[in-house]
């Protein structure tokens, strides 16, 4: 064996503790370290690690889990069964005593068999013939078909969502650029103002004018960086990520808006079997279907077969391991066949009901064609709107920087009033939110469209 001084253990201590460190620290930077995305890698990121995406996948698993178990049903089934009695107190029986050569009319207490008793069986049991077995089936698959296009649509959902939040946070950054420039420009007319009306070259009210505009843009200021807060937040829950843990963009708003100008696609067909929601409402009228043929099928005899083997041991203690126990066989062999004959119109009356169901659904279908028609038209349109109303906004935001490049010139060479200018200021504020919440839209109305074309 070899042994260790001190020195070597110290050193060997010293290595392990500094390992450790350095491994608690990599984890730590691991944690903290943002994670980076761009648009398409946080659509991609969501699709894999949102939770309605994981959930939606662990229910087309268990769909096809509840298709073998429909399956199994009709396959052969094999059960044992082992069975043991201890008769503590054992039932007695008369039988007549002239029987063993006593009186007549009298009877003698008698007690037959053994007190304890051990059996094991085996049974195996086939379905022949079932006509609810095959609709089961067809059924399953039908499960199946709906859990992949309800996938589909989660897959859908998540991306305009990822989308909608990822231009949240992106506006929320370009309003906290803008309002700061502004709390910037303000604070240095205000002074301006302030030191003129100190040497009386200007009036109060122009400065009282600057402070309420400097008090409004930083209250919007202040709520703006809080809703870049939650904001954030929200595109880490959708995108699957720890609420609180860092995260960055990587695109910023206006490249993204100009990316998603695409007046190809308002001349895309809508293709209305593509529809992810067709598809659902399809599922539905092909399952209503089936639980009509089910109901049908009830009327339908049933075939079943069976065999078993068993054994069976006799014993006045337990004994049933020992190899003097003694064991008699029994095998038995039987089919049942089941004909439903009269049922008090019940089965009718279901039968009519999944009938009424099925015409339900149809007309379900045709109102969801119509109304994905409808949707797939307005869509459309709030697409376009949204590429011209960015424009006008993009048109309107450059006018009013000039007016009020323009006015702040007067203002300075006493041209104009403090009203004057806050008037022009204003008008500017609300043109800069108005072109970046233009962004914002014609980003959601493309995908909007999108997902009704099922453009991924």
């Amino acid at each position: 064996m070899v042994q260790l001084d001190n020195q070597q253990i110290k050193h060997m201590r010293n290595s392990i503790v500094t390992f450790v460190a350095l491994l608690t620290a990599l984890i730590g930077y691991s944690q903290e370290h943002p994670q980076s995305f761009t648009l398409e890698e946080a659509i991609n990121f969501a699709l894999e690690n949102n939770y309605q995406t994981i959930n939606a996948d662990r229910d087309l698993l268990d769909a096809k889990k509840q298709k073998w178990e429909t399956i199994a049903t009709g396959l052969p089934q094999i059960n044992g069964d082992i069975g043991y009695q201890n008769q503590l107190k054992q039932q007695v029986s008369l039988i007549p005593a002239e029987f063993g050569g006593g009186t007549p009319g009298t009877f003698i207490p008698v007690v037959f068999g053994q007190p304890q008793t051990a059996n094991a069986k085996v049974t195996l049991k086939q379905q022949i013939f079932d006509g609810s077995y095959i609709i089961g089936i067809q059924a399953a698959r039908t499960f199946i078909n709906y859990s992949k296009n309800n996938k589909e649509k989660t897959a859908l959902e998540v991306r305009k969502a990822v989308v909608e939040a990822y231009g949240n946070v992106l506006l929320a950054q370009e309003s906290i650029s803008i309002l700061e420039k502004n709390k910037v420009n303000l604070e240095k007319n205000l002074l301006e103002s302030q030191k003129l009306f100190e040497n009386g070259l200007g009036d109060e009210e122009s400065a009282e004018q600057l402070q309420i505009t400097l008090s409004s843009v930083a209250n919007q200021l202040k709520n703006s960086i809080r809703l870049k807060g939650i904001t954030q937040q929200m595109l880490n829950l959708i995108m699957g990520i720890d609420i609180e843990a860092p995260t960055q963009l990587k695109d910023n708003l206006n490249d993204l808006a100009q990316n998603q100008i695409r007046l190809d696609l308002l001349e895309s067909d809508f293709v209305i079997d593509n529809n992810v929601d067709f598809k659902i409402i399809t599922n539905l009228n092909e399952q209503r279907a089936l639980e009509l043929k089910l109901q049908k099928s009830m009327a339908l005899p049933k075939l079943n077969a069976f065999i078993n083997y068993g054994s069976t041991s006799y014993s006045d203690s337990f004994n049933f391991f020992s190899s003097d126990a003694e064991w008699f066989d029994a095998s038995v062999f039987g089919v049942d066949l089941t004909i439903p004959i009269f049922s008090s119109l019940g089965r009718s009356a279901k039968t009519q009901r999944a009938k009424i169901a099925l015409d339900k659904a149809k007309t379900q279908l045709k109102e969801t064609a119509q109304n994905l028609r409808l949707e797939h038209q307005s869509a459309k349109s709030n697409y376009l709107f949204a590429i011209e109303e960015y424009q006008t906004a993009k048109d309107n935001l450059g006018l009013a920087e000039r007016i009020e490049h323009k006015n702040q010139i007067k203002y300075t060479e006493g041209l104009a009033s403090s009203f004057e200018l806050r008037q022009a200021q204003t008008q500017l504020y609300t043109a800069q939110q108005e072109y970046l919440q233009s962004m914002v839209n014609v980003i959601n109305q493309k995908t909007a469209l999108e997902t009704v074309l099922n453009k991924k």
